[in-house]
């Protein structure tokens, strides 16, 4: 079987160590359509390197992402990545993320649920600085053709949208070409930027990043509800529910559900609402 359940879970975290500095910040920031209008204070929040401040899903690609590479190539982990979906994200932050530094990433697999047709394999990472803790992040993948093992089923995440009007709707734009420059913060995948691999994979033209989507997302609902203030973020957690294409728009709804805790939806409005992003959670100091 491709997937040992035992094995993968058995093994020893692999670490390695991760840099990156302002420029690498910056980068993904505009991959996420920050800088418009360009010189707005609350825009250059995310592109001057004199007044930075750092989204915590910036953690989904410091060091290129090594934290999903590095799971998929556990003992016990051989797997067809064109049968792999990344089916949630989360990121919660220990403390704020510097502009410049250097890091140990240790990943590992923190559980494998059997869904029947398909395997979900729970990758978690720590990332630790020299002054401790920075972040955890946790991505459940999707590995079709896989289940049926016998293992368990794991948690269901489903969460409904309060019965009533979101305390936020904001629309965000995406370039035509959003996918080729968020891609420079390492996720190389045809299937953002190649037509021909596209269709290959059953798409009209190339779709944006899940991961680019996340983390337009987590900026809207951080400008538009706590003041642009990036270190109230204390977690931030999404089930990737559908595709949007560059040249479509993200509606974002977003729900105050107490204090510390918003829940939010993403959607293509260019698709009748089609589902984007769902059991969205942000908590929030």
């Amino acid at each position: 079987m491709p997937i040992d359940a035992a094995k993968a879970l058995a093994a020893e975290p692999r670490s390695t160590e991760i840099t990156w500095d302002h420029k690498d910040i910056q980068l993904y920031h505009l991959g996420l359509g920050a800088g418009v209008p360009a010189t707005d204070p609350a825009e250059l929040r995310y592109t001057l390197e004199s007044k930075l401040h750092v989204l915590p899903s910036f953690a989904t690609v410091a060091g290129a992402g090594m934290g999903v590479v590095g799971g998929l190539s556990a003992p016990g982990i051989e797997v067809d990545l064109a049968a792999v979906l990344h089916g949630t994200q989360s990121v919660t932050s220990h403390r704020p993320i510097p502009t410049a530094g250097r890091a140990t990433s240790t990943s590992r697999v923190a559980d494998v649920y059997d869904k029947g047709k398909a395997a979900v394999l729970v990758l978690r990472t720590d990332v630790a600085d020299e002054d401790g803790p920075l972040w955890t992040s946790e991505a459940q993948l999707f590995v079709r053709g896989e289940g049926g093992f016998g293992g368990k089923r794991g948690p269901s995440v489903r969460q409904d949208p309060p019965e009533r009007e979101p305390d936020l709707v904001t629309e965000r734009g995406i370039r035509e070409e959003q996918a080729l420059l968020y891609r420079l913060s390492g996720d190389w995948n045809p299937l953002h930027a190649d037509p021909e691999f596209a269709r290959l994979a059953g798409f009209d033209r190339p779709i944006l990043h899940g991961l680019c989507s996340y983390g337009m997302a987590l900026k809207a609902v951080v400008d538009e509800l706590l003041g642009g203030h990036v270190t109230r973020v204390s977690s931030y957690a999404v089930r990737f529910a559908g595709i949007v294409h560059p040249g479509e728009t993200l509606r974002v709804r977003a729900w105050h559900l107490d204090e510390t805790r918003i829940q939010l939806t993403a959607t293509a409005v260019e698709r009748d609402d089609a589902p984007v992003l769902g059991d969205g959670v942000l908590t929030h100091t």
